[in-house]
């Protein structure tokens, strides 16, 4: 098949979390068994390298409203693995400055502007998708376009996908932006588009995609729920015969303890002896004691309320003054929270180190030299830290909730499970899911069949991939 991806991120060029490791590695894996993946993304001011890319189109008119002026862009091109090619969308005004997610008063069409971009190149490169899979909010509006306004056109015969990867964040904009688009009036009510005066494009995408899927069959059934369906579970009800979920992978050319150049030695799940040398540098690296009779407790995470790493900060006073962990952070984002973690590794210099930003290589290194991973989150659409701590020897401990659930076996307290699950995101349940994770690692035999257990396990993407491949069979 011809399949076309469209996303606002797609690493290693752009990501803002998870969504552009998962693009990338899905659209690799499809490339893997032999079918021609296009992946269609904006060029950020960020991005390196650009001058080197090579170019698709020179010059693209692309079918917006609006200023026909700001209707032109380049497309440039790169190859990303046998059979996959980025196709990135440079336009200076849109996407010229470093950030992904800019606050601007024209979101809405700069969202919208990069994927029907990527329609547009398809047809002038006489390139036509069998499969337009459509990626969160930012190309909401290609579904129903499809099925207006392209419908007798040379792409009206490719099957729509959409996959949500976190319903929070739906893409609220001006009445404006329907126009901008090209849809028409008629979609502005309440059935439709319409949503508290604007036009919701991750809304428009679930109610016109031939197929809906999600990054976890938990996370699915989920935002059926008011809990998790933020204001968007009846649109999702109506479509649930067409939602499925699909749990994300791991890129093993980027996350494999046995090759991983960031690492102090390499291990593997059959020779597990460079894991504790792993540990030794990660504590040596961030100035704690190398003690190896306390478990490294470990988070790499954006700092907001979805993670719910409010609760871990009120819960491991306590655990530090009692010297029973330690604990170990890179990540940002609330300001309070970053506030309140630096705080935290400074009452407690010798049992806790915060640093606040992002690190890949030391990303790499908490996740082999910790003993466990939290993840304490309110919701967790898929997750891909907990599955990268499991590849690596480290046990997660989370919330019982979307991927989180789906991929973390509790501990049985014998040897049977590869992690800690709890189940309420509240006080209580973090200090539990802690305390229960020390006492799995007091048990050292426990402790080494459980982190057995969980190197066992198959995250590969293209278990997942196979998955999507059947899902667009049938849409």
């Amino acid at each position: 098949m011809k399949i076309l991806h469209l996303s606002p991120e797609l690493a290693p060029w752009s990501k803002a979390g998870g969504l552009g490791d998962a693009v990338a590695a899905l659209a690799k894996s499809m490339g893997a068994l032999g079918h021609e993946v296009r992946v269609v993304t904006p060029l950020y001011g960020s991005v390196p390298g650009a001058e080197r890319m090579g170019v698709l189109l020179p010059s693209l008119q692309v079918g917006v409203g609006g200023d026909p002026r700001k209707a032109g862009c380049r497309v440039r091109t790169q190859s990303v693995a046998p059979q996959v090619e980025a196709w990135f969308i440079e336009h200076e005004d849109y996407y010229g400055a470093r950030e992904i997610y800019p606050p601007r008063e024209d979101a809405g069409e700069r969202a919208h502007f990069f994927a029907r971009a990527g329609l547009d190149a398809c047809v002038a490169a006489g390139w036509i998708p069998d499969i337009i899979h459509c990626h969160d909010w930012t190309t909401g509006l290609i579904p129903p376009l499809l099925n207006t306004t392209l419908r007798e056109g040379p792409l009206g015969a490719a099957s729509s996908v959409l996959t949500i990867h976190n319903l929070q964040h739906q893409g609220l904009h001006p009445r404006r932006t329907l126009d901008f688009a090209g849809l028409p009036a008629h979609l502005f009510r309440p059935d439709e588009l319409e949503c508290l005066g604007g036009v919701n494009y991750l809304k428009g995408g679930i109610l016109h995609a031939r197929t809906v899927l999600t990054v976890s069959p938990t996370y699915a059934r989920e935002i059926l729920t008011p809990a998790f369906g933020h204001g968007l579970e009846d649109v999702v009800r109506r479509r649930a015969d067409a939602l499925h979920g699909i749990l994300n992978g791991v890129d093993r050319d980027e996350w494999d303890p046995a090759r991983d150049p960031h690492l102090a030695q390499p291990f593997s799940a059959g020779d597990l002896a460079g894991k504790a040398a792993c540990k030794a540098a990660l504590l040596r690296e961030l100035n704690l004691p190398t003690e190896p009779d306390r478990p490294v407790v470990g988070v790499i995470s954006r700092l907001w309320d979805q993670k719910g790493l409010d609760l871990a900060l009120a819960v491991l006073p306590r655990l530090l003054r009692e010297d029973a962990l330690r604990f170990v952070l890179l990540g940002s984002g609330d300001a309070s929270l970053e506030q309140g973690f630096r705080r935290l590794a400074a009452e407690f210099p010798a049992a806790c180190a915060v640093k606040i930003g992002y690190d890949h290589g030391l990303s790499h290194r908490i996740e082999a030299g910790a003993d466990f991973f939290l993840m304490p989150s309110r919701f967790e659409p898929c997750g891909l830290n907990q599955m990268y701590s499991m590849t690596y020897g480290t046990l997660p401990i989370v919330r019982e909730t979307g991927g989180l659930a789906d991929t973390v076996i509790p501990w049985d307290g014998e040897k049977k499970g590869t992690g800690v699950v709890f189940t309420h995101a509240d006080l209580a349940g973090v200090e539990w899911g802690l305390r229960r994770a020390l006492e799995l690692y007091a048990q050292p035999k426990k402790f080494a069949a459980v982190r057995r257990e969980a190197l066992r396990q198959d995250f590969s993407w293209r278990r997942s991939a196979e998955e999507h491949l059947r899902r667009y069979a049938v849409a």
